[in-house]
């Protein structure tokens, strides 16, 4: 059975590579944006009380994502595993999510980091065009990513959880790599 999380800064590939090894194995891609704004869009009671939150252009707060990420865990198509993206971004979250995992018989999880260097990555979302996208802002969200980020990565890698991937390779050589190491 097939439980990944995803970690790696913003244009390392996480939520393609995700998508792409979903498929190949035929079970959810779990994105917490999607989940959000699916509940958003359905009106979902938690989709209301994040829709506050976003409105007001405040984060939705981490009880609130991490109720979210728990509902979708409980759906029936999670039974042949999942890979999860987006979630946990910092050791509280990953500490929830793991105590989820035991409580519901989902453990056994491993966690695939896409490490991929600052310079690949400003590239990458420069490459994109999005009016949003400055080199400046770009930098800003890798340092907020690596502070909030480097002690997940140690998380996970003290509890032999975690597997890291070249994420600076071409696309398709970061698939055939995750590939070779999912399969180990």
């Amino acid at each position: 059975m097939t439980r990944l999380i995803f970690l790696g800064p913003p244009g390392a590939g996480k939520g393609t590579q995700a998508q792409t090894l979903a498929g190949k194995l035929n079970i959810p891609h779990i994105s917490t944006g999607d989940i959000l704004r699916k509940a958003m869009k359905e009106q979902t009671s938690l989709g209301i009380k994040a829709q506050s939150y976003v409105d007001s252009g405040e984060l939705v707060p981490d009880q609130l994502v991490q109720e979210m990420v728990q509902e979708r865990l409980e759906e029936p198509d999670i039974k042949s595993g999942w890979i999860l993206d987006g979630f946990p971004r910092k050791v509280t979250q990953a500490v929830f999510l793991q105590e989820l995992l035991k409580k519901t018989h989902q453990d056994g999880e491993r966690v695939v980091n896409l490490d991929a260097s600052d310079e690949v990555v400003v590239t990458r979302l420069l490459g994109r065009g999005r009016k949003d996208d400055t080199e400046e802002v770009i930098r800003r969200r890798l340092e907020v990513y690596r502070a909030e980020t480097a002690p997940l990565i140690d998380y996970y890698r003290d509890r032999q959880k975690l597997l890291t991937v070249n994420g600076n390779q071409s696309q398709e050589e970061v698939t055939t790599e995750l590939q070779k190491l999912i399969a180990s």
